[in-house]
């Protein structure tokens, strides 16, 4: 057990080391927030993915796959094509737009220039609603890091909660979106060769390859070999992967639909934001895709492979991952492939950190507090910012929900339908105005807190369980569209919108 521990110990002074030397790179806001816009095609495809393969690439999704079997992998399809989708029409023209219209540092101060909306409402409601949900998404990874550091070690989870927070906290509050990318790249490489490591070494050497795990998964259930077949799981009422029909199209569509939330996540499109030049996407997505497509498949075979390891079931499905990789590998090795788990946990968290710094920051304190404040108080402020978020998503963290899964789903859904829609509609809609992205911010927020809050609500739709990030995404493009119909347009908010995306190439 000491090899992992002083494994953990290594990867952290490394982490703080990257922290470290970026505080003496970061000068001003635009680095604290953007980096400023210097990050390569190696820098922030990887990046961009590891912010957001959270504790759920390496905890929730393997899971899912473990209770429900091969229909459990709908979810990491979803995000296969997500976040395709979101570099393929998604990065460029955000890259190509944020500095066009005022030189945007964030995305609430995007929306507030490319619509010229001098009321401030945009940026207020975007900001408010950033806050909301990053508090939620870091909590999930407090969780994360909390079942990572009681499923190795004799702690609490109180112990762990903090110690999994701890690091990320630190170097998050030196380096900002600079140490947060750097790590990212370095983290992103090593879910990435964890996650082809250890489902590839258990299958083939534990499991006599892959007719093996099928053997062995069709002798439990062959339920769980198909895609469109349920099985139950219930470690309370002993029920461990019972026949249940045919997979719920409602859970099927709302597992496809986390790909709709892609454009939402400001952590993640922080990054199309960040590179270097819109030449770059490209690349930065080719290498991006390779990222998510190996690790998805291989959280989700670790997953079955961990269904046909146990001799027992687990009573935290969620744990399957961090209960195999000690019994199968060298302390090592295995202190190695854990780590990869704690940077699926700190790399989102720094970047959310980040994220949810700079509204407080650029969004609340420049605008409304000190106009003229310079390039260096804005970056203090975001430090400060980030203790205060951070000690909030430790206090939910304390007394929330333990599934890392449903956290993160919770604010997953709630950025999809608050900001989703409004990228979508900014960066391909001419006739959108700021009043259109006002009311559909509100209306796709409002929608998934009622939804989640009061679940009566999908049952008097005749949809029970459907995921609040479907209504939340589609009511907010509805009255985007209708409310820009009906509202002025500005002719000079057009003309840029024509230049901007006319352009050939960045800066």
């Amino acid at each position: 057990m000491w090899e992992i521990i002083t494994t953990f110990i290594i990867y952290g002074l490394f982490m703080l080391a990257i922290g470290v030397w970026t505080y003496f790179r970061t000068d001003s806001i635009s680095d604290y927030i953007l980096g400023g816009r210097k990050l390569s095609p190696w820098v922030a495809g990887p990046s961009a993915q590891a912010s957001d393969f959270s504790g759920w690439l390496l905890l929730g999704l393997p899971g899912a796959v473990y209770v429900a079997g091969l229909s459990g992998m709908w979810l990491g399809i979803s995000q296969i094509f997500g976040a395709y989708l979101n570099w393929q029409f998604i990065a460029k023209r955000l890259r190509l737009y944020t500095e066009k219209s005022g030189d945007s540092l964030t995305v609430p101060e995007f929306f507030e220039n490319r619509f010229r909306d001098r009321t401030h409402s945009i940026r207020i409601i975007s900001a408010l609603f950033s806050l909301i949900f990053y508090m939620i998404y870091v909590a999930s990874g407090i969780v994360a890091g909390a079942k990572l550091f009681t499923a190795l070690f004799d702690m609490s989870y109180t112990t762990g909660l903090l110690l999994g927070f701890a690091v990320v906290f630190v170097y998050t509050l030196l380096g900002g979106f600079l140490a947060a990318s750097i790590t990212d790249m370095v983290q992103g490489f090593m879910m990435f060769a964890a996650l082809i490591i250890a489902p590839t070494w258990i299958i083939f050497h534990n499991l006599g390859g892959l007719g093996g795990l099928w053997e062995a998964l069709s002798g439990i259930n062959p339920d769980l070999l198909y895609v469109t077949r349920a099985v139950e799981y219930n470690f309370g009422d002993g029920v461990f992967w019972a026949s249940a029909g045919s997979a719920s199209l409602i859970t099927i569509i709302g597992f496809m639909a986390w790909g709709l939330g892609f454009p939402g996540q400001q952590h993640i499109i922080a990054r199309f934001m960040g590179i270097r030049s819109a030449k770059d996407v490209p690349k930065a997505r080719m290498i991006a895709i390779i990222l998510v497509g190996f690790c998805l498949w291989g959280a989700i075979f670790a997953a079955l492979a961990g269904i046909a390891y146990f001799d027992q079931p687990l009573a935290d499905p969620e744990k399957v991952f961090l209960l195999m990789i000690p019994k199968l590998f060298n302390p090592w090795v295995a202190g190695f492939l854990l780590s990869a788990v704690l940077a699926a946990i700190m790399s989102t968290m720094s970047s959310q950190l980040v994220v949810a710094s700079s509204a407080l920051a650029e969004d609340f304190y420049k605008p409304f507090f000190h106009k003229k404040a310079s390039p260096r108080e804005l970056m203090w402020i975001g430090r400060i910012a980030t203790v205060i978020i951070a000690g909030i998503a430790l206090w939910i963290a304390f007394t929330g929900s333990k599934s890392v899964l449903g956290i993160v789903a919770y604010a997953w859904a709630g950025f999809g339908a608050v900001f989703s829609p409004a990228i979508i509609f900014s960066v391909w809609g001419k006739k959108t105005t700021w009043i259109g992205i006002l009311c559909g911010m509100i209306a796709g927020g409002g929608t998934v807190i009622l939804w989640e809050a009061y679940p009566s609500i999908s049952a008097f739709f005749h949809v029970p369980g459907l995921y609040s990030l479907i209504p939340g995404f589609f009511f907010s493009c509805f009255v985007i569209w209708i409310v820009s119909m009906i509202t002025p347009k500005h002719p000079e908010v057009e003309a840029e919108y024509e230049e901007a995306l006319g352009l050939k190439s960045a800066r």
